[in-house]
Protein backbone atom coordinates (compact mmCIF):
# COMPACT_ATOMS: atom_id res chain seq x y z
CA UNK A 1 0.00 0.00 0.00
CA UNK A 2 0.95 3.76 -0.59
CA UNK A 3 -0.64 6.76 0.02
CA UNK A 4 -4.09 4.46 0.34
CA UNK A 5 -5.78 6.02 3.67
CA UNK A 6 -9.16 7.02 1.13
CA UNK A 7 -9.59 3.42 0.01
CA UNK A 8 -9.14 1.48 3.36
CA UNK A 9 -12.64 1.44 4.63
CA UNK A 10 -13.31 0.15 1.27
CA UNK A 11 -10.84 -2.19 1.29
CA UNK A 12 -10.95 -3.93 4.54
CA UNK A 13 -15.15 -3.43 3.82
CA UNK A 14 -14.86 -5.40 0.67
CA UNK A 15 -12.70 -8.34 2.59
CA UNK A 16 -15.00 -8.87 5.12
CA UNK A 17 -17.65 -9.17 3.15
CA UNK A 18 -15.90 -12.33 1.47
CA UNK A 19 -17.76 -14.93 1.27
CA UNK A 20 -15.23 -17.47 2.50
CA UNK A 21 -14.24 -18.62 6.07
CA UNK A 22 -12.21 -15.87 7.81
CA UNK A 23 -10.65 -18.05 10.18
CA UNK A 24 -8.73 -19.42 7.14
CA UNK A 25 -7.49 -16.30 5.66
CA UNK A 26 -4.08 -14.43 6.89
CA UNK A 27 -3.84 -10.63 5.60
CA UNK A 28 -0.76 -9.82 5.40
CA UNK A 29 0.09 -5.63 4.76
CA UNK A 30 3.36 -3.73 3.43
CA UNK A 31 3.13 0.22 3.87
CA UNK A 32 5.99 1.66 1.82
CA UNK A 33 6.71 5.51 1.15
CA UNK A 34 3.64 7.41 2.29
CA UNK A 35 2.99 10.67 2.60
CA UNK A 36 -0.44 10.34 4.08
CA UNK A 37 -0.89 8.02 7.41
CA UNK A 38 -1.79 4.80 5.43
CA UNK A 39 0.54 2.63 8.22
CA UNK A 40 -0.91 3.98 11.01
CA UNK A 41 -4.44 4.03 10.00
CA UNK A 42 -3.83 0.36 9.28
CA UNK A 43 -1.85 -0.68 12.75
CA UNK A 44 -4.44 1.28 14.33
CA UNK A 45 -6.96 -2.19 12.25
CA UNK A 46 -4.20 -4.68 13.24
CA UNK A 47 -6.25 -5.66 17.03
CA UNK A 48 -9.81 -5.91 15.48
CA UNK A 49 -8.41 -7.89 12.17
CA UNK A 50 -7.05 -10.43 14.69
CA UNK A 51 -10.00 -11.62 15.63
CA UNK A 52 -11.55 -11.80 12.83
CA UNK A 53 -8.73 -13.39 10.58
CA UNK A 54 -6.40 -15.99 11.15
CA UNK A 55 -3.60 -13.78 11.52
CA UNK A 56 -3.40 -10.05 10.59
CA UNK A 57 -0.12 -8.61 10.23
CA UNK A 58 1.47 -5.34 9.10
CA UNK A 59 5.20 -4.09 8.08
CA UNK A 60 6.64 -1.03 6.39
CA UNK A 61 9.48 -0.98 4.19
CA UNK A 62 10.07 2.04 2.68
CA UNK A 63 12.13 2.36 -0.95
CA UNK A 64 13.21 6.43 -1.04
CA UNK A 65 10.70 6.33 -4.75
CA UNK A 66 7.97 8.67 -5.28
CA UNK A 67 6.70 9.19 -9.30
CA UNK A 68 7.75 13.22 -9.73
CA UNK A 69 4.62 15.60 -8.84
CA UNK A 70 2.25 15.72 -11.79
CA UNK A 71 3.67 12.36 -13.44
CA UNK A 72 0.79 9.96 -14.38
CA UNK A 73 1.82 6.53 -12.97
CA UNK A 74 1.34 4.78 -16.18
CA UNK A 75 3.80 7.43 -17.82
CA UNK A 76 6.40 5.35 -19.75
CA UNK A 77 9.59 7.03 -18.51
CA UNK A 78 8.75 6.25 -15.06
CA UNK A 79 7.87 2.57 -15.51
CA UNK A 80 10.88 1.01 -15.17
CA UNK A 81 11.65 2.07 -11.28
CA UNK A 82 8.09 1.88 -10.53
CA UNK A 83 7.35 -1.54 -11.21
CA UNK A 84 11.40 -2.57 -9.91
CA UNK A 85 10.22 -1.13 -6.45
CA UNK A 86 6.77 -2.74 -6.83
CA UNK A 87 8.56 -5.97 -7.15
CA UNK A 88 10.53 -5.41 -4.63
CA UNK A 89 7.49 -4.42 -2.44
CA UNK A 90 5.57 -7.77 -3.25
CA UNK A 91 9.01 -9.58 -2.81
CA UNK A 92 9.33 -8.41 0.99
CA UNK A 93 5.41 -8.73 1.42
CA UNK A 94 5.93 -12.55 0.41
CA UNK A 95 9.11 -13.04 2.54
CA UNK A 96 7.59 -11.84 5.88
CA UNK A 97 4.19 -12.75 5.51
CA UNK A 98 3.55 -16.33 4.07
CA UNK A 99 3.74 -18.87 6.96
CA UNK A 100 1.89 -22.33 6.09
CA UNK A 101 -0.80 -20.53 3.80
CA UNK A 102 -1.96 -23.13 1.07
CA UNK A 103 -2.33 -20.16 -0.90
CA UNK A 104 -1.67 -16.63 -1.84
CA UNK A 105 -4.36 -13.91 -3.20
CA UNK A 106 -2.19 -10.47 -3.98
CA UNK A 107 -4.80 -8.01 -3.84
CA UNK A 108 -4.24 -4.30 -4.62
CA UNK A 109 -5.68 -1.55 -2.18
CA UNK A 110 -7.72 -0.02 -4.79
CA UNK A 111 -9.52 -2.82 -6.39
CA UNK A 112 -12.96 -1.75 -5.16
CA UNK A 113 -15.25 -4.28 -6.53
CA UNK A 114 -15.37 -7.70 -6.80
CA UNK A 115 -17.99 -10.68 -6.17
CA UNK A 116 -18.10 -12.33 -2.65
CA UNK A 117 -17.51 -15.34 -3.81
CA UNK A 118 -13.86 -14.98 -6.00
CA UNK A 119 -12.25 -17.12 -3.71
CA UNK A 120 -13.74 -19.84 -4.57
CA UNK A 121 -13.99 -19.10 -7.98
CA UNK A 122 -10.48 -18.59 -8.69
CA UNK A 123 -9.41 -22.05 -6.27
CA UNK A 124 -12.17 -24.44 -8.36
CA UNK A 125 -10.71 -23.58 -11.51
CA UNK A 126 -8.03 -25.72 -10.02
CA UNK A 127 -5.18 -23.65 -11.64
CA UNK A 128 -2.01 -23.25 -9.85
CA UNK A 129 -1.58 -19.80 -11.04
CA UNK A 130 -4.93 -17.48 -11.88
CA UNK A 131 -5.89 -13.95 -12.71
CA UNK A 132 -8.95 -12.17 -13.14
CA UNK A 133 -9.90 -9.21 -15.56
CA UNK A 134 -8.90 -5.98 -13.88
CA UNK A 135 -11.43 -3.30 -15.85
CA UNK A 136 -12.95 0.39 -14.89
CA UNK A 137 -16.22 -0.52 -16.34
CA UNK A 138 -17.55 -4.04 -16.72
CA UNK A 139 -17.62 -4.93 -19.98
CA UNK A 140 -14.97 -2.32 -20.87
CA UNK A 141 -11.14 -2.81 -21.78
CA UNK A 142 -8.60 -4.77 -19.30
CA UNK A 143 -7.21 -2.18 -16.94
CA UNK A 144 -4.74 -4.22 -15.44
CA UNK A 145 -2.39 -4.54 -19.08
CA UNK A 146 0.03 -6.63 -17.47
CA UNK A 147 -1.79 -9.64 -18.03
CA UNK A 148 -1.22 -10.71 -21.54
CA UNK A 149 -0.80 -13.09 -24.38
CA UNK A 150 1.98 -12.72 -26.66
CA UNK A 151 3.70 -11.72 -29.17
CA UNK A 152 0.16 -8.89 -29.42
CA UNK A 153 -0.07 -8.53 -26.93
CA UNK A 154 -3.89 -9.68 -26.79
CA UNK A 155 -5.33 -8.38 -23.08
CA UNK A 156 -7.93 -10.32 -21.12
CA UNK A 157 -11.02 -8.20 -22.51
CA UNK A 158 -9.57 -9.36 -25.92
CA UNK A 159 -10.16 -12.91 -25.05
CA UNK A 160 -13.27 -12.92 -23.60
CA UNK A 161 -14.68 -14.67 -26.67
CA UNK A 162 -12.50 -17.88 -25.99
CA UNK A 163 -13.77 -18.71 -23.02
CA UNK A 164 -13.99 -18.39 -18.82
CA UNK A 165 -10.31 -19.54 -19.20
CA UNK A 166 -7.57 -19.15 -21.22
CA UNK A 167 -3.92 -19.77 -21.18
CA UNK A 168 -2.17 -16.44 -21.02
CA UNK A 169 1.70 -15.62 -20.89
CA UNK A 170 2.04 -12.50 -18.40
CA UNK A 171 -0.33 -11.97 -15.10
CA UNK A 172 -1.31 -8.56 -13.37
CA UNK A 173 -1.16 -7.92 -9.45
CA UNK A 174 -4.27 -6.42 -8.91
CA UNK A 175 -5.76 -9.96 -7.77
CA UNK A 176 -3.92 -12.86 -8.40
CA UNK A 177 -3.92 -16.19 -6.85
CA UNK A 178 -1.18 -18.39 -6.68
CA UNK A 179 -0.48 -21.79 -5.19
CA UNK A 180 1.82 -21.11 -2.29
CA UNK A 181 4.16 -24.06 -3.12
CA UNK A 182 5.38 -22.49 -6.13
CA UNK A 183 6.65 -19.29 -4.37
CA UNK A 184 8.12 -21.75 -1.74
CA UNK A 185 9.90 -23.55 -4.86
CA UNK A 186 11.06 -19.98 -5.65
CA UNK A 187 8.94 -18.01 -7.83
CA UNK A 188 8.94 -13.91 -6.60
CA UNK A 189 8.59 -10.90 -8.74
CA UNK A 190 11.77 -10.48 -10.32
CA UNK A 191 12.84 -6.81 -10.05
CA UNK A 192 15.26 -6.91 -12.90
CA UNK A 193 14.64 -7.99 -16.76
CA UNK A 194 13.82 -11.47 -17.49
CA UNK A 195 13.00 -13.78 -20.00
CA UNK A 196 15.55 -12.35 -22.48
CA UNK A 197 15.58 -14.71 -25.43
CA UNK A 198 12.53 -15.88 -24.70
CA UNK A 199 10.42 -15.90 -28.32
CA UNK A 200 7.38 -14.69 -26.13
CA UNK A 201 8.91 -11.94 -24.32
CA UNK A 202 7.94 -8.32 -26.21
CA UNK A 203 11.46 -7.48 -28.76
CA UNK A 204 13.05 -4.20 -26.42
CA UNK A 205 10.46 -4.62 -23.30
CA UNK A 206 12.62 -5.86 -20.14
CA UNK A 207 9.67 -8.13 -18.05
CA UNK A 208 9.43 -6.96 -14.61
CA UNK A 209 7.51 -7.43 -11.72
CA UNK A 210 4.07 -9.19 -12.16
CA UNK A 211 5.07 -10.20 -16.20
CA UNK A 212 8.04 -11.01 -15.32
CA UNK A 213 6.87 -13.58 -12.72
CA UNK A 214 4.95 -15.04 -15.68
CA UNK A 215 7.78 -15.71 -17.51
CA UNK A 216 9.62 -17.22 -14.91
CA UNK A 217 6.37 -19.44 -13.63
CA UNK A 218 6.85 -21.09 -17.30
CA UNK A 219 10.72 -21.55 -16.74
CA UNK A 220 9.69 -23.49 -13.74
CA UNK A 221 7.26 -25.18 -15.61
CA UNK A 222 3.84 -24.03 -14.53
CA UNK A 223 1.21 -22.29 -16.96
CA UNK A 224 -0.76 -18.87 -16.19
CA UNK A 225 -4.28 -18.54 -16.65
CA UNK A 226 -6.64 -15.71 -16.76
CA UNK A 227 -10.17 -15.08 -16.85
CA UNK A 228 -11.46 -12.68 -19.01
CA UNK A 229 -15.33 -12.59 -17.93
CA UNK A 230 -14.92 -12.74 -14.49
CA UNK A 231 -14.37 -8.80 -13.93
CA UNK A 232 -13.45 -6.87 -11.08
CA UNK A 233 -13.39 -3.20 -10.78
CA UNK A 234 -10.61 -0.90 -10.09
CA UNK A 235 -11.02 2.68 -8.60
CA UNK A 236 -10.46 5.20 -11.53
CA UNK A 237 -7.94 7.09 -9.58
Amino acid sequence: MKDAADHLDRYFDNLAALRFDKRRISLGVLESDSRDDTFKLVKARLKELGRRYRRARAWKRDFGYRIPDGVPRWTEQVQFMRRVVLAKSRNHLLFRALDDEEWVLWLDVDVVEYADDIIQTLINTGRSIVHPNCVLDYGGPSFDRNAWRGPGPAFLSDLRAEGDLVEIDTVGGTMLLIKADIHRDGLIFPAFPYGRGNPRVRPGVPELETEGLGFMARDMGHRCWGMPNLEIRHARK
